[in-house]
């Protein structure tokens, strides 16, 4: 019970974080990606903010022998570069381009209920749902430096 509690509290910082920060405003990301247009920095200094406080995170949670709430770290088993993910991240940016959404704050934006917001977070479990169902037909290709080609 404590990890659902622990994992609501922190899911809630996020997303109030984000709101704060007015990231979940499609318009305000769009226009961090118009370089030759109305460029706003902004999201340049939420990215930074986000990425020192989890470099300290990171830091602090590797002194300890194991995390507060669970019995292990559970770190990526995966850690090659494959067509998969260059394709998946290439699909992430061109969305988030297009849109100015990306899942965390599409989540967020819910909470005050835009039909963007809905039609992006609609559209987002479509994906996830089409991918689980086909991704086995999906080709997986395996470099040399790939732990499974040994």
């Amino acid at each position: 019970m404590a990890k659902i509690v622990v994992a609501f509290v922190c899911g809630f910082i996020f997303g109030f974080g984000l709101v704060v920060a007015q990231m979940t405003n499609p318009e305000k990301i769009l226009n961090f990606l118009d370089f030759a247009g109305a460029w706003d920095a902004s999201l340049a200094f939420v990215m930074a903010g986000a990425v020192i406080t989890a470099a300290i995170g990171y830091r602090l949670a590797w002194r300890a022998k194991m995390p507060l709430f669970d019995d292990s770290f559970h770190l990526p088993q995966k850690t090659h570069v494959d067509a998969r993910l260059v394709g998946g991240a290439v699909l992430f940016g061109i969305g988030w381009g297009l849109v100015g959404f990306c899942p965390g704050p599409a989540l967020a934006a819910l909470s005050f209920g835009g039909w963007e917001a809905a039609m992006f977070v609609a559209a987002m479990v479509a994906g996830m749902l089409l991918f689980d169902r086909f991704s086995t037909r999906i080709p997986q290709f395996v470099s040399a430096a790939s732990p499974r080609a040994r």
